[in-house]
């Protein structure tokens, strides 16, 4: 049998550094690997390319009912960069330590792609249909991945109506009021959405020893203070009310919504899990004016990172404009809108009941991710996208610190735990 220790070693070795503007490097390789892997389990699968290099891994593994509506299993190949003067071992090493498995995409998320090869390899028949999709690019914009699959390949997916991916299903221990360690599984329901906006503030432009109130750089200035320091109120949405109440019951802590800034302090550590998604965010990131410093110049520009959440798009946007003052005009960057899937469903109790298998204790929750994945490509299809690679991780680890950061490593045991409860879900959901 095939073990996913070795399997994931074997895709963390691959140097699939994906380096933005549409530069990267070996995901064919990767892609080849996951191919014939496959291949050697009798499910034919195929490889797409929007550029050379730029591989898809797309399979359809028959199920055992195929009247049910089929399910996408989604993850990326590619990972970020990785300065190995930093690491405590090679990033591309793919080396076994102290009970962990190192290397850059252990837990983002080549893990997951592991996970699955491994259920499949164990013999595990899925329930219904399932469509495999191992995609290039989604570290950077998607343009050569999942949102070109969607844009030119759409049939592929045809009959999937949830999709399962990335950053859900890991286990988070938090201490109760009682004293008591609840192990929590925060499973992504939604995701904020992201939209990257230019700001160019215009003026008149003059020397820069006489008095101008049309300068375009303290308009520029005058915008970005006033939305820097904007307090976006509490919004709500299904998902995150589900998990204040969920973990709140779980914690013995009292759920109050009228006052959710008090109730998220309250929550101590799994309050982290929801600080960034009980509200909007607006960030300025990037400034550019000037050629000269005696010179005031026509136009200024800035960038600000916007996080939204579902069904609060126009809101956003109309208090934004308002922000933006005299002057000063905004155009999208890039802009993807925010995922939302069903909290109280038939995927989500069949994720709970696989966690549960292996870890009878586990309090499941839904969760709202404060960035984005994939899923945002696939779920303009009207696939219900959840975030569920589920891993054992040991009290302390610290998991969030691990995708793009310095010495990234997952659990050895954690991997076997993530396979036993996949194989549960693809046999059983």
């Amino acid at each position: 049998m095939a073990d996913v220790v070795e399997i994931c070693a074997d895709l963390l070795r691959f140097d699939t550094t994906n380096h933005g503007g549409g530069s990267s490097s070996g995901e064919r390789d990767a892609a080849e690997y996951v191919a014939a892997f496959l291949d050697g389990l009798g499910i034919p699968s195929k490889i797409l390319e929007a550029a050379p290099g730029r591989s898809n891994v797309i399979a359809r593994v028959p199920g055992t009912d195929p009247s049910l509506p089929a399910l996408l299993v989604q993850g990326h190949l590619d990972v970020v960069p990785a300065d190995a003067a930093d690491w405590s071992v090679p990033p591309f090493s793919g080396e076994v330590r102290d009970g962990f498995l190192w290397g850059r995409g252990a837990t983002d998320m080549k893990d997951f792609v592991a996970m699955i090869l491994a259920a499949l390899a164990s013999g595990v028949r899925p329930r219904r249909d399932v469509v495999l999709a191992f995609v290039a690019d989604e570290e950077d914009r998607g343009d050569f991945g999942a949102h070109w699959l969607v844009a030119e390949h759409p049939s592929l997916f045809e009959g999937c109506a949830a999709a399962i991916s990335e950053s859900g299903g890991y286990t988070y221990h938090v201490p109760a009021a009682d004293g008591r360690i609840v192990r929590l599984y925060p499973v992504a329901t939604a995701e904020r959405g992201t939209a990257h906006l230019r700001l160019t503030a215009r003026g008149r432009a003059g020397h820069g020893s006489r008095p101008n109130d049309e300068n375009a750089v303290t308009r520029l200035v005058g915008s970005l203070q006033r939305i820097a320091g904007f307090r976006w109120p509490v919004s709500l949405t299904p998902t995150v009310q589900a998990f204040l109440e969920r973990t709140g019951a779980a914690l013995g802590v009292p759920v109050d919504l009228s006052d959710v800034d008090a109730m998220v302090a309250a929550l101590g550590p799994a309050g982290a899990l929801v600080v960034p998604t009980v509200r909007n965010s607006t960030t300025p990131t990037m400034l550019s004016a000037g050629y000269k410093v005696n010179v005031i110049p026509s136009t200024a520009t800035g960038q600000i990172d916007v996080r939204v959440l579902p069904d609060t798009e126009e809101s956003l946007f109309a208090e934004l404009d308002a922000l933006l003052g005299s002057g000063v005009t905004r155009e999208f960057v890039a802009h993807q809108p925010p995922v939302q899937a069903p909290v109280d469903s038939p995927w989500f109790d069949s994720m709970a009941a696989a966690l549960r298998s292996e870890d009878p204790d586990a309090v499941v929750v839904p969760y709202c991710m404060g960035g984005g994945t994939d899923a945002k490509a696939f779920s303009q299809l009207g696939i219900d996208c959840y975030g569920f690679a589920p891993l054992w991780l040991p009290e302390g680890f610290p998991y969030r610190a691990m995708a793009h950061g310095v010495d990234e490593r997952v659990p050895v045991e954690g991997l076997r735990f993530g396979t036993r409860v996949l194989s549960h879900f693809l046999t059983n959901c």
